[in-house]
């Protein structure tokens, strides 16, 4: 392994992989360095919840690519290495072992960290987040001794695994503080249909519950939460799925600009020179988020900065312009979302829920700005295209399923 690269991009998930895919498809002849905190080539992350934790494909089908793909690109792997400080202006990157690298151009594409709780007993061997192979590995190795999951926090995250734990047999709790789940991603009629369907699958669902802490036993496991309100739940086993943290602690120790994330432009540069920031981490302005500054946790957020990323790096200023767009399977049930409700005022439901295949539309003043797709493909399809042209539509159309969203008639 060489000691500098014309580019080192740390961070070996979806966004870092992808930027090294796109460098060398645009023809990037350099050395480039992949620098991954896990001892696993690159790997996808959202069957972690899903499919991986249910057992239904093994680690060797969710690799982004077979490993000798890295090699045979010349493609430099180092896994198992942490970055721990940045020094921008001799560009030297220093890892956990204390060995450093030189670097012509960074790509920073850590992604987040699982907020954890940090109550009495968050500790404990039997809570787990669900981030990384490790965690759903863990998991699984303890599955036949667990007959009762609490799982805390209602987004997807929480979600997925309750259903995964519903199909394997366990009796879940699934325990959200806020009056409903999924409520800072969807509306009240998307959060409404998920609380009963995981309650008709059996999930005991609890929103409006605090956690006060964690309860052990001598041995040192969870045993059960206990609530805000005074309420024991027992449990064999603690999932927790509220959130993640930036990755960002050496950027920001070395001057860039940043609070929630690390701040990019839309060409996903930091303040600090030749280094760029993509994927979960990186937090730039969004037009489809009412141009807020957020980050975009998502898979296609990951693909869509590294090209751009790789395309500035290789001389062609192409800015950061793509549509989010996000998916979740939870028992039968597929979700597919484009857009961003963010500061919709509007909520229109096309078509039924109790049929199982609907979609809920967000508009902001009058324009469609994103839409919810359950077991409805073509209003997903559709539905992106309404997003993208921003045009007010005939309302009692759009709520019409007999007619497609693309013969919608313009307001």
């Amino acid at each position: 392994m060489q000691d500098s690269y014309d580019i080192a991009i740390v961070g070996a998930g979806h966004a870092g992989a992808q930027a090294a895919i796109c460098l060398r498809q645009m023809g990037f002849a350099g050395s480039i360095a992949l620098i991954g905190e896990e001892q696993f080539p690159p790997y996808e992350r959202p069957p972690l919840s899903k499919e991986y934790l249910a057992g239904d494909k093994p680690f060797e089908r969710i690799l982004l690519r077979p490993e000798t793909f890295w090699s045979e690109r010349q493609v430099d792997l180092q896994l198992g290495k942490r970055v721990t400080a940045v020094d921008p202006f001799a560009k030297l990157l220093t890892t956990s072992g204390g060995t450093q690298t030189g670097y012509g151009q960074l790509i920073w594409a850590t992604g987040g960290t699982p907020r954890m709780m940090d109550c009495q007993g968050s500790n404990a061997s039997n809570v787990f987040a669900v981030r990384t192979r490790a965690d759903v590995d863990k998991i699984m190795a303890r599955l036949d001794n667990t007959q009762s999951v609490a799982i805390i926090g209602g987004g997807y995250i929480g979600l997925e695994a309750a259903a995964v734990m519903r199909k394997l047999g366990k009796q879940v709790t699934l325990i959200e503080a806020l009056d409903r789940v999924l409520s800072r991603v969807a509306g009240p009629s998307l959060s409404a249909f998920f609380e009963k369907e995981h309650r008709d699958h059996g999930v005991d669902l609890r929103t409006g519950y605090t956690v006060d802490h964690i309860e052990t036993d001598e041995a040192g496991h969870a045993v059960a939460v206990r609530c805000g309100n005074g309420e024991r739940i027992a449990a064999d086993m603690v999932i927790v799925g509220i959130g993640i943290i930036a990755q960002t602690g050496p950027l920001i120790a070395a001057g860039a600009a940043g609070g929630n994330g690390v701040d990019v432009d839309e060409f996903c540069r930091t303040s600090l020179p030749d280094v760029y920031a993509i994927g979960d981490c990186a937090a730039h302005a969004n037009a489809f988020a009412n141009d807020r500054v957020i980050r975009l946790e998502s898979v296609q957020n990951a693909n869509d900065q590294a090209k751009v990323a790789a395309s500035h790096i290789m001389g062609t200023a192409e800015p950061y312009q793509a549509i989010p767009w996000f998916w979740s399977n939870q028992y039968d049930l597929r979700l597919q979302t484009v857009g961003l409700s963010v500061d919709y005022d509007q909520e229109l439901v096309r078509g039924d829920p109790v049929s199982r295949s609907f979609s809920v539309i967000y508009l902001r003043g009058g324009k469609v700005i994103a839409l919810d797709c359950v077991n409805a493909t073509k209003d997903y399809v559709q539905g992106r295209k309404a997003v993208l042209e921003g045009v007010p539509l005939d309302l009692t159309e759009l709520a019409n399923p007999a007619i497609p969203i693309k013969e919608v008639s313009h307001a």
